[in-house]
């Protein structure tokens, strides 16, 4: 069974897009591994991802009928099943290209784990969040260390311990959303997004998208600052930077705008 479709635009732009919309989207061990599976075997020409949903609702988070059977498992199944959801997120997290949320409908539990993955979030004004678990009796444990880089400590601890929904207009104030419009300018605000980032060189935003992984929380001393330095040194003198920054001066339009 496919979970979802994948298509790429001439520009380099992948659109998944989760295909079950029958069960809003809900994730289980097969949704989970073809998510992995697509993020890992993107080819060379996909420049950004989209993450789009069929349907009513972006992604009602994990199938409760999958999770109902873990009773039916060992401890050691137990973990390496919730593993799954751990590595997709980890795949999403860290992948190697700029990477946007298109969320309508509810985005609830593991749904709103994929949103805080994404480097750019856009949601129609009807959009809902939550992290849901515990009204489940469960906690949302996986998710929890980008829900945290989402909305910080201080809000995780009311929105993880009530399980609420959060509306598109908070879910901007928490910083879980980036911009919010209207369900029929949604697709128009995503394309905008999507050509700021491929006006940008890929190279420096995957390097970018790195250095903001490895410094966050880090102190400020002189072991940093020179790893700091290290990298713009070596960043500065590859191809893409000069041909970047030949291509400022000549007022053209860098290649990876054109090719």
């Amino acid at each position: 069974m496919a979970y979802m479709t994948t298509t790429t635009d001439p520009r380099g732009v992948t659109t998944i897009t989760l295909n079950r919309p029958d069960q809003f989207n809900t994730m289980d061990r097969g949704f989970m591994d073809e998510m992995s599976l697509t993020l890992k075997n993107l080819t060379s020409r996909t420049r950004v991802v989209v993450i789009d949903a069929a349907g009513k609702h972006f992604c009602a988070g994990a199938d409760i009928h999958w999770m109902k059977d873990s009773i039916g498992l060992s401890d050691e199944q137990n973990i390496k099943d919730a593993m799954v959801l751990s590595d997709m997120l980890d795949t999403l997290n860290s992948l190697h290209r700029p990477t946007i949320a298109r969320v309508h409908g509810a985005a609830l539990g593991g749904g709103t784990g994929l949103v805080c993955c994404c480097d750019i979030v856009v949601a129609s004004e009807s959009a809902v969040f939550a992290f849901s678990e515990v009204r489940l009796g469960i906690m949302p444990a996986t998710i929890s260390p980008y829900a945290l880089a989402a909305i910080g400590p201080r809000s995780a601890r009311r929105y993880f311990m009530t399980g609420e929904r959060i509306d598109a207009v908070d879910a901007y104030r928490l910083g879980l959303v980036h911009d919010v419009c209207s369900f029929d300018n949604l697709d128009n605000r995503v394309e905008e997004h999507v050509a700021q980032l491929l006006a940008s060189g890929p190279q420096a935003q995957d390097a970018t998208k790195r250095l903001i992984t490895d410094i966050a929380g880090a102190t400020v001393d002189t072991a940093l600052r020179e790893d700091l330095a290290r990298r713009l040194a070596t960043i500065r003198a590859s191809d893409e930077a000069q041909e970047g920054l030949g291509a400022f001066l000549d007022k053209r339009k860098p290649t990876w705008m054109t090719s």
